[in-house]
């Protein structure tokens, strides 16, 4: 898909983060770094209690911050005031990482859909990218949640996230059909992705690289930290969602 040849370069995980150098993922200095070597960013989101879109990852709090419970039980406001555990950054807001950025470099969004209640989280994000004039692409392994997504903004490139699904404990919400088809992108006739975003461990792997072959859908391949995995991805995808190194 000519329209998407900006996705094809290396897309930095979370920002460029470092934790040894206190840079945390998805935080403003994790997203410089990126902006400062280059690279494309890639990053998650999340609704807040009171529905703002905000730049995290986890649906706890406790991992990387000083907070406990869950982040889309607590407002925006109280959310930028909680401390990350190893720096001075705090959470942003998703408006103002898209200031930040400015459009100077590609933009990858994944929605942590919570699998249920579509709708409210994809039409604020479809707001805010329907206003912003820099390259942005949105994901979901939801289907649901891209679909939602695109009804919202058909204009904006959304992608299709995948795996294997074997971890039955990491996915215990999902049933065996729905890991079947999203292990083998069936669930792309709900989603209608223009992309699809691959496990590097499970490449190669037959129903993306039809994909990327028949259709002409861009595959990026995620995550990768290691050569060999950087090798795989430089022969089966078309760009790394990459963490640990500098390709």
């Amino acid at each position: 898909m000519p329209g998407l040849d900006w996705l094809k370069r290396p897309i930095a995980h979370r920002g460029l983060h470092d934790a040894a150098r206190g840079i945390i993922e998805n935080t403003q200095t994790a997203f410089q770094n990126a902006l400062d070597a280059g690279y494309a960013i890639e990053t998650d989101v999340i609704l807040s209690g009171d529905g703002e879109v905000m730049v995290f990852h986890d649906k706890t709090l406790d991992r990387l911050t000083l907070g406990q419970g869950r982040a889309d039980a607590v407002s925006a406001a109280e959310l930028k005031s909680v401390p990350f555990k190893e720096t001075a950054d705090r959470m942003q807001t998703f408006p103002e990482l898209l200031e930040q950025v400015d459009g100077r470099a590609p933009l990858v969004i994944e929605i942590k859909s919570d699998w249920a209640g579509h709708g409210p989280l994809e039409q604020r994000l479809a707001n805010y990218l329907g206003a912003y004039a820099g390259p942005a692409a949105v994901m979901s392994f939801d289907p649901y949640s891209i679909a939602s997504f695109a009804a919202a903004a058909p204009r904006i490139a959304r992608g299709l996230v995948a795996e294997t699904f074997a971890d039955l404990h990491y996915w215990s919400s999902l049933t065996a059909w729905q890991r079947f088809t999203m292990r083998h992108l069936l669930s792309a006739c709900i989603a209608r992705p223009q992309f699809i975003a691959y496990d590097i461990r499970a490449l190669p792997a037959l129903a993306p690289i039809a994909l990327r072959r028949l259709l002409g859908w861009p595959l990026l391949s995620w995550t990768v930290r290691t050569d060999d995995e950087r090798q795989r991805a430089e022969r089966w995808a078309d760009a790394m969602i990459f963490e640990g190194f500098r390709p």
